[in-house]
């Protein structure tokens, strides 16, 4: 492991440097303006997750943004207890009003720096506050790729969720046991924009195209 990859874990696991939880909003609007733009003849388009179709993915940030923001809450319960499956989720009527809200509520939950102390539960797993507030930043981030690369729009995320996710990926890939969340990290050159290298850590081609 690399004194890069090192201080990245170290300030992943504190909460310290640029890894810090950041404000949800601006990059919880990204993915509700993406979201809004798929016309429904793309929903049974496939992804850059495997065996996930556009509707599958979208369905999976509206059940993710749920878990996460009772995460937040500490409302710890059905939501926050069970494993997410991006290929599993069925798209509920009126997701389009749906998705939005909850993307709102996740961000606002978010803002309460109570959040980010002591201990909760995402997926099933027990995990300290600020670690789940970068999960769901890494959520949200990785995830609006996906939909942006799978539904041919242009993405640009939010530069301070972008800085964290990154962080949190690295630290993630030092790790030897990325305990089944994300795939082998695919290599991406040292000067490639910061997006891609954070797609790259995650699993992800960041030459992905349908």
């Amino acid at each position: 492991m690399t004194d890069t990859d090192a201080d990245a874990r170290t300030d992943t696991e504190t909460g310290g440097g640029s890894s810090a939880v950041p404000d949800l909003g601006p990059q919880a609007r990204i993915v509700a303006r993406l979201a809004a733009a798929v016309p429904d003849e793309r929903l049974a388009d496939r992804t850059p997750c495997p065996g996930t179709t556009v509707g599958a993915l979208l369905g999976h940030v509206a059940g993710l943004s749920v878990a996460f923001r009772d995460a937040a809450r500490k409302d710890l319960g059905p939501t926050t207890d069970s494993v997410p499956d991006p290929s599993a989720p069925t798209l509920a009527p009126g997701w389009r009003e749906e998705l939005p809200r909850v993307l709102d509520e996740l961000a606002e939950a978010w803002r309460d720096p109570a959040a980010r102390t002591g201990m909760t539960r995402a997926g099933g797993v027990d995990l300290p506050g600020e670690i789940a507030g970068l999960v769901a930043v890494d959520e949200l981030v990785v995830h609006g790729w996906d939909l942006a690369r799978a539904t041919g729009q242009s993405y640009a995320p939010d530069p301070a969720a972008l800085a964290a996710a990154h962080a949190f990926l690295l630290a993630s890939a030092a790790e030897e046991d990325r305990g089944g969340i994300f795939g082998p990290v695919v290599p991406v050159p040292d000067d490639a924009p910061l997006l891609d290298r954070a797609i790259g850590l995650s699993g992800r081609d960041p030459a992905w195209t349908p």
